[in-house]
């Protein structure tokens, strides 16, 4: 028992720095004029309640890497893990907000931008598990 609550606090920890990558990344893109650029309209400003959203949720998403999942590379293994929060983002988050099923209201590379960012989060959260000695 305690060895799993050790694993899930440090997953949810590495979660939660993936989310920290992912925000950053997601306001540097907005800031910048990236996303603008290409004509989707994702740009928030970088505020405690964005980071904490995205601390909080990717440190739940996180809690995935106590799922067995037979791949040895970790960053194929952040990159696998970075599709459920895609996924939901896309299908149900967006769709719930009134953005459109994919978000495509935003812009039609909306899902290649979703993919991007949780694709961040999910290599910082293999990242900061190979650094802590994790993974």
């Amino acid at each position: 028992m305690t060895n799993l609550l050790r694993r899930t606090s440090i997953y949810f920890s590495a979660g939660a720095v993936g989310g920290i990558a992912n925000g950053v990344c997601v306001w540097f893109f907005g800031s910048t004029g990236i996303t603008s650029g290409l004509d989707v309209k994702i740009a928030p400003a970088l505020t405690p309640e964005m980071l904490y959203h995205r601390v909080v949720w990717g440190g739940i998403w996180g809690l995935a890497f106590l799922l067995p999942l037979a791949v040895r590379s970790p960053l194929l293994r952040g990159l696998l893990y970075s599709l459920g929060p895609t996924f939901v983002q896309l299908f149900i988050v967006f769709p719930d907000a009134g953005r459109g099923m994919m978000g495509l209201e935003l812009g039609t590379l909306t899902p290649a931008f979703v993919l991007f960012f949780n694709a961040v989060w999910g290599l910082a959260a293999v990242l900061w598990l190979r650094i802590i000695g994790e993974n």
